[in-house]
């Protein structure tokens, strides 16, 4: 999803903490800000409250948008959850709790740390939905409906996306669960794209990658004299 607002240069960047990131090289992959994105959190879960934040000033303001907050189940037991999702039940914020289930929270499975697993189900008076997170069309078609539900007015609602690797974890493991193999697949079978359009935009994206990747790589760190700008002290030229 960063993608849809943070060029791919930018991404890269701000990973090697050059100059042309996101954050100016003072910050790494928790800092991804651009307008309208509101980046991670250093908290674990402290984004779903800033989230139904976001929610309110929307409500508040008068705007048909809609806040999609999203958190992993390694979060989902964080207490901040809860109450985030007790008051946008309460405002009826039109808030997308979405929790992507890749079935591990670092190295612990989610039998061992939650007493129920169905993630969905825990919004309480929240409405949640089930969806096949490997699914490209069916992830789009979830939102779609979770988007209308929240601008009708009736409040937000809960989406567990199930999901894991999208490789096998050696190459002699098949990649059956590879979302983007699988959209090629269903675009080819019903005739939305050929074979040979398929490779081209392939070649394409694999050549912005690799443009990205060397920019990334050669950008200059930014001089000693801009380590304190925007922390200390503001300068509006920079």
């Amino acid at each position: 999803y960063v993608c849809i607002y943070i060029c791919i240069i930018n991404i890269l960047s701000t990973h090697t903490y050059f100059m042309g990131g996101v954050a100016k090289g003072k910050g790494g992959f928790m800092h991804m800000y651009a307008k309208n994105f509101y980046g991670g959190n250093g908290i674990v879960g402290a984004q779903v409250p800033l989230g139904a934040g976001v929610a309110l000033a929307c409500q508040y303001q008068g705007k048909n948008e809609v806040c999609v907050t999203l958190y992993g189940d390694g979060a989902a037991n964080q207490g901040q959850i809860f109450e985030s999702f007790n008051m946008a039940a309460l405002w009826k914020l039109p808030c997308i709790f979405i929790c992507e289930n890749n079935k591990y929270g670092m190295g612990t499975s989610v039998e061992r740390a939650s007493a129920s697993t169905d993630y969905f189900k825990r919004g309480d008076y929240i409405p949640g939905l089930r969806v096949d997170g490997m699914d490209v069309l069916s992830v789009r078609e979830a939102t779609r409906f979770a988007a209308d539900y929240c601008r009708s007015g009736k409040g937000p609602i809960l989406m567990e996306l199930q999901t894991y690797r999208y490789h096998g974890h050696s190459m002699s493991d098949p990649g059956v669960s590879d979302p983007v193999t699988m959209l090629k697949d269903r675009m080819i079978s019903n005739n939305m794209a050929s074979l040979e359009e398929i490779k081209d935009i392939d070649a394409e994206i694999r050549k912005k990658i690799e443009e990205a990747a060397q920019f990334a790589t050669s950008d200059p760190p930014h001089p000693l004299r801009m380590i304190d700008m925007h922390i200390s002290q503001s300068d509006a030229s920079y």
